[in-house]
């Protein structure tokens, strides 16, 4: 998934995704000069934050 697909599933700016994936809370994988987010990090990472322990 792009960072601006994972934003608008997550509900926030794409620079608060930025934030997460080089700060290392979000999975990602470089290709070329962006990023793609696998679904299941998205959905795991979501996951966590809604049970409080991210």
């Amino acid at each position: 998934m792009t960072v601006a697909e994972v934003a608008t599933i997550m509900r926030v700016s794409k620079m608060t995704v930025y934030r997460l994936v080089h700060s290392g809370e979000l999975e990602a994988v470089r290709v070329g000069r962006s990023f793609r987010v696998p679904e299941t990090a998205v959905t795991e990472y979501l996951s966590q934050s809604y049970m409080g322990t991210a």
